[in-house]
């Protein structure tokens, strides 16, 4: 999840965001989350802090904090803490300082930090650099893995007065700052010292102890270095023989893995974890344990915020095997789902390139409550993908959960160390194990059959009727995975502490919910089982013991590989020019709809002398290789001489880029430049048609259509748009009191989704949404297909679609000032053009409807305001938090009136 895209739309014009970081702030010695963003304009950079949710996905989940410019006056130091164990994975904690504001940070652990450090170094460097201040900046050598260039001094800009705020209520710190750039020692639990991580360069990283914090190549992994981004086209050519050769230098070890997955249903550790986390006779080289349901509370559902995950952790930590002593490397959350790595201490130091990354696939893409956390790490020279995960719940619901599956491998990715190659998505890795809530249940036998085979223990029947065997047998889902016999009970559902079968007025099937899969070469499986003594939550916690084969770096062979590598390249360096040969070089693309994704192949072909370096560049005059829409997946790459490499060229329609292409004024052409690094450009046309949607259509167009979309020709619907921007155009024939689309969706939900549960917070299927689509855009059915969780979805995605919002970008401003004023709310809708204004009052009286049988769908006005109080009134600019909070009061005016 790339949350620089959500700064980017706060920006003004001219303001372009380089790069973010999610990070915690220190106020007033309580740690609150902030995401960070470097901004540059013309001649200007700063740092902009934002208050945001951790699903930042879109500019309305980021409000603007404060802004701190880069200049004279600013410097950043690291803060060290004596008493504070430095283990693999730990967190940075700086102190940024301007003028007489400080502000402490701590950045998590891995390359977005060390990455955003850089640019930060690389635009004081720019700006200001007096030898007064150089050793401020010093130790962020540690990330960048390369001697600088420190740059041309230029004059230091004007401070941003007119957005700053003061950092005042943020609190002092009476040390003084560290700006001499010593390496201060640290005292580790075992009573050692540990170095701190200031360095300046990469000589000193022999002086490091045994355990790590960044991602630096160590000896057991020197062919990382390739991945720095110093290293140009000619190093790429090592790294790809070196990579091609990797048996040649590496041998396999056995390490053991312990995987274990427990839901928690919102309870607190109320017992000892021993019996699951220590189960095994001999101590694990690596811990990896997942849980879900956390924290079931609406302040986590809606603010990842939870004091669980401090308790939980501290759980773990006491629990692990008593015979060795381990390091927390890294810990990940997205609201109740957690995922915890731990390493036995003597192999920390062969930990690298540490990341984690989450997901949510509630609804809209955006909701937490269901998703996944993931961690990927290079164990000396193999790189492995832990991801625990909480798919959609229901016995029914089993394609949604394929879908989720897809979902997280499609959305969660990994960026790399070197930042021109492409990021890391699950499956480009050695090893991928995954665990987790997965909620597959026990389908076509009744409870008490299957309670029957439990009770003779007759697992391989009642195995044969479990939703994921037959969905990976089918391979639709988890196709190349692995999963152990299964040799224990059902692990769902029981009463809460106890052992007995849920009694509950629902009575649950029973079912194995929690499960552990892998995927990957040299991997055994020496037990999985449930742990019955747990009776905390209404699951069982669930473990696996993996060995697997690790690969390692035997040093005197790898320094003979490269040098053999280095000498065969030096040979035919400046023998050849490189060359491809394309597949294609035009694509058309057929019948593209608005969110749905289209794509095609490219194969390139290496049929020149050498390996070659390919990259999409930018046209003249354009600030993007490609137009919005278009994609090519990997954008830049490497091919091995007599190799291919295949881009997806994806095509995707979403509400920013809908708008122009449905009346017409855009339309699907493009020509991509393909470059080849000391070669020529190719060029490649990217052709299609659109077929426009009601879907980013304006509610005053389509109030103008009394037949369907497709059958209007693209002059009529352009000719409308501009009508539409033009309030007083009079038209011959009376428009519509509301769209049919909006009208035919909310109409199906009214006859049958009122007393829906979980409605507007349960996604549906994307495959359902799209007959949706469809039968909207094409001609009014009797009744939508799918299921009313996913009209209700689609409902809420022709809202947020919508080029103009329901309340006009005008009337905003109105809205804030009266939002604790009903009969003042009430004026100002009533002066919006008469179809907003329609809408407006039809959205809220259904919505008034579906409160009142809230007993059923277990939906109040809070909830209602805060998912469509964002869509119905959208700022033109970005919404700071109090503007949001406004929005929810002012809306939630409709609602109650209209409930009671």
């Amino acid at each position: 999840m790339d949350q620089s895209v959500a700064i980017q739309e706060s920006l003004e014009r001219e303001e372009n965001c380089i790069i973010a970081v999610q990070c915690d702030v220190l106020v007033d010695g309580m740690s609150e989350s902030r995401l960070l963003g470097l901004v540059a304009s013309a001649e200007e950079h700063a740092i902009f802090i934002y208050t945001h949710r951790r699903m930042a996905i879109t500019a309305d989940d980021v409000s603007l904090e404060d802004i701190i410019p880069i200049s004279l006056d600013f410097a950043v130091v690291e803060v060290s803490s004596p008493e504070e164990l430095v283990v693999v994975g730990a967190d940075t904690r700086v102190r940024i300082t301007y003028k007489d504001n400080e502000l402490e940070l701590k950045l998590p652990f891995g390359s977005h930090s060390r990455l955003f450090l850089s640019e930060v170094n690389k635009a004081w460097s720019d700006v200001c650099r007096p030898p007064a201040q150089l050793q401020n900046f010093e130790w962020i050598s540690k990330y960048q893995k390369a001697t600088r260039d420190p740059g041309a001094v230029k004059q230091a800009f004007a401070p941003i007065s007119t957005k700053l705020t003061k950092l005042n209520q943020h609190r002092k710190t009476d040390k003084p700052l560290d700006t001499k750039g010593t390496v201060e020692k640290q005292k580790g639990s075992n009573g050692g010292t540990q170095k701190s991580a200031v360095s300046y360069g990469p000589e000193s990283r022999e002086d490091r102890d045994d355990l790590v914090r960044s991602s630096s190549h160590t000896a057991s992994n020197k062919a990382q270095i390739l991945t720095m981004p110093q290293f140009g086209l000619r190093d790429n050519l090592i790294k790809c023989e070196l990579l091609k050769n990797e048996d040649l230098y590496t041998y396999l070890e056995s390490f053991s893995f312990f995987l274990g997955t427990y839901n928690v249903n919102g309870q607190t550790p109320k017992e000892s974890l021993r019996p699951w986390l220590s189960c095994t006779l001999h101590p694990p080289d690596i811990y990896c344990v997942g849980f879900q349901e956390l924290d079931l509370s609406k302040e986590a559902f809606f603010f990842n915020d939870t004091p669980k995950e401090q308790e939980w952790t501290k759980a773990v930590s006491e629990a692990l095997h008593p015979d060795a002593k381990y390091a927390l490397v890294k810990l990940v959350r997205l609201v109740g789902i957690m995922l915890i790595f731990y390493v036995k201490k003597e192999h920390a130091e062969f930990i690298s390139d540490v990341e984690a990354e989450n997901v949510g696939t509630g609804i809209m893409g955006r909701m937490g409550n269901k998703g996944a956390v993931s961690i990927r790490f290079r164990f000396h020279n193999s790189d492995i993908c832990v991801v625990n995960s909480h798919l959609a719940a229901h016995i029914d619901e089993y394609e949604r959960r394929n879908q989720d599956f897809k979902d997280i491998c499609s959305r969660l990715q990994f960026r790399q160390l070197d930042i021109t190659q492409p990021p890391l998505t699950i499956m480009k890795h050695n090893v991928v194990l995954w665990i987790g809530d997965l909620n597959y249940r026990i389908s076509d036998l009744d409870v008490d059959s299957v309670k029957e085979l439990i009770s003779k223990k007759d697992f391989e029947a009642l195995h044969s009727f479990d939703q994921l065997k037959r969905q990976i047998d089918e391979e639709a889902v988890f196709v190349g995975f692995e999963e152990g016999p299964i040799n224990f009970q059902p692990t769902y559902k029981y009463d809460t502490g106890s052992d007995k079968w849920d009694t509950s007025e629902k009575c649950r099937v029973p079912a194995w919910c929690d499960r552990i899969l892998w995927k990957g070469k040299n991997i055994k499986q020496q037990h999985y089982q449930s742990h019955m003594a747990l009776k905390t939550s209404d699951h069982k916690p669930v473990s696996s013991l993996m060995v697997i084969g690790i690969k390692r770096v035997n040093s005197e062979a790898y320094k003979k590989t490269f040098e053999e590598i280095v000498r065969t390249i030096d040979k035919m360096e400046n023998e050849c020019i490189p060359s491809v040969t394309l597949s294609r070089r035009e694509f058309y693309f057929k019948d593209v709809k608005f969110m749905q994704h289209h794509a095609e192949t490219l194969r390139l072909f290496n049929d020149g002398q050498v390996p070659c370096q390919f990259e999409f560049i930018q046209k003249p005059n354009e600030t993007t290789y490609c137009k919005p829409w278009l994609t090519a997946n990997p954008p830049k790459g490497f091919i091995a001489q007599g190799g291919s490499v295949d881009i997806d060229l994806e095509v995707f329609v979403n509400r920013s880029t809908a708008p122009d292409l449905n009346c017409g004024k855009q339309q699907i052409e493009d020509i991509l430049v393909l470059h080849l690094e000391r070669g020529k450009d190719y060029f490649i046309s990217v052709t299609g048609n659109y077929l426009p949607s009601c879907f980013g259509t304006s509610i005053q167009s389509l109030c103008q259509l009394r037949e369907p979309i497709r059958d209007m020709p693209q002059s009529v619907l352009l000719e409308l748009t501009e009508m539409s921007r033009n309030e007083s155009t009079e038209t011959a024939e009376k428009p519509l009191d509301i769209p049919k689309e909006l009208w035919m969706m909310v109409d199906h939900l009214f006859r049958n989704a009122v007393k829906q549960e979980d409605i507007f917070q349960q996604p549906g299927l994307r495959s359902e949404f799209a007959e949706i689509r469809d039968c909207l855009d094409t001609g009014m059915p009797d009744s939508l297909p799918g299921s009313n969780h996913s009209v209700a979805e689609a409902l809420l995605l022709f809202l947020d679609a919508l080029p103009e919002p329901v309340v006009p970008f005008s009337f905003y401003p109105q809205c804030l000032e009266c939002c604790s004023s009903a009969s003042q709310c009430e004026t100002v809708i009533s002066l919006l053009p008469q179809c907003h204004k329609n809408v407006f009052n039809y959205l809220a009286a259904f919505l008034c409807e579906l409160l009142k049988n809230s007993a059923s769908n277990r939906l109040d006005v809070t909830i209602l305001a805060t998912i469509f109080a964002s869509l119905l009134l959208r700022s033109p600019k970005k919404q700071v938090l109090a503007e949001k909070r406004k929005t929810q009061e002012f809306f939630q005016h409709f609602l109650a009136t209209g409930s009671s």
